[in-house]
């Protein structure tokens, strides 16, 4: 039997230590404000919105939503980033994605200024990611994965991380995380030749592709650790993830589990993020 490396405790112990932080911002007259954008009420939008607020509650986070129709006008959507921009009470803006047809999502990304931008929308804070440097913060699905893997202490220096998918969302961004802790990484994805065989030397082995039971036990090896990022409906309802867990708990040293892995840090990560901005703008 693996070990089940759960979100839950690797939230708790974050959000414990951003209790303290959001505190000590409060004693001097700064109190952390996120603005969260949503354009119309996609049911996935509305469920992480809710999530995130209730941790920014007991975190000592304020939040101001802006919401918008699903057929707002491109130049309002661009006025409120703006007016995001300005406000210096404001420290962090989370916009949910993807922006209905009619909008062009890459102009309005690029509208949020990078200290804001909590969760990697703009190119500026991609940048950063693969720099090292910058005003910006990886997405947090990315971080958690960190987060994740630091929690349960597993080394990473000197080892073997594979990544399946190279999005500019996940799979790309966490390749780069994995690699400023000197892991050697390996990126997979759609047209690698025999990814099977060349997961089972992994070490470390993220599963970031979007598909439903793509790792199965010929991807494995005994000694290996498994942080499963997918999140994938199932026709009779309830989550999974990109890794078919049951075929592969068993042939494994360490897996996260969908639901209650990865997607469960994701929020807390958010709240650090807009901690650690509202600590540069006190400054």
């Amino acid at each position: 039997m693996a070990e089940l490396l759960k979100g839950a405790p690797v939230a708790g112990a974050i959000i414990e230590r951003l209790i303290a932080r959001a505190g000590q911002l409060r004693s001097r007259g700064v109190v952390p404000t996120l603005a969260i954008v949503r354009v119309g009420e996609r049911c996935d939008d509305l469920a992480y919105e809710n999530a995130a607020i209730r941790r920014c509650d007991k975190i000592g986070i304020a939040v101001r939503r802006f919401r918008l129709e699903p057929d707002v006008d491109q130049d309002r959507l661009l006025e409120v980033l703006e007016e995001i921009n300005q406000d210096k009470g404001i420290h962090g803006c989370l916009m949910f994605r993807p922006l209905p047809k009619h909008i062009d999502e890459r102009i309005v990304c690029q509208a949020l200024n990078a200290s804001k931008d909590v969760d990697c929308m703009t190119d500026r804070s991609l940048a950063g990611v693969f720099t090292g440097k910058g005003p910006g913060f990886p997405p947090c699905t990315a971080q958690a994965v960190m987060e994740i893997l630091e929690y349960y202490g597993v080394e990473l220096e000197g080892r073997h991380a594979t990544v399946i998918g190279r999005s500019l969302v996940i799979g790309k961004p966490v390749a780069m995380l994995l690699q400023a802790k000197n892991a050697t990484v390996t990126m997979c994805h759609s047209k690698t030749r025999d990814i099977a065989g060349i997961c089972r030397q992994a070490d470390i082995l993220v599963a970031a592709v979007g598909h439903a039971g793509t790792v199965t036990p010929e991807f494995t090896n005994p000694g290996q650790i498994i942080v499963d990022v997918g999140i994938n409906s199932l026709p009779e309802g309830g989550l999974t993830g990109d890794v078919d867990f049951a075929a592969v708990e068993p042939m494994v040293k360490a897996i996260t589990p969908v639901p209650a892995g990865v997607g469960s840090v994701t929020t807390a990560v958010l709240c650090k993020h807009l901690i650690e901005a509202s600590e540069r703008a006190a400054v």
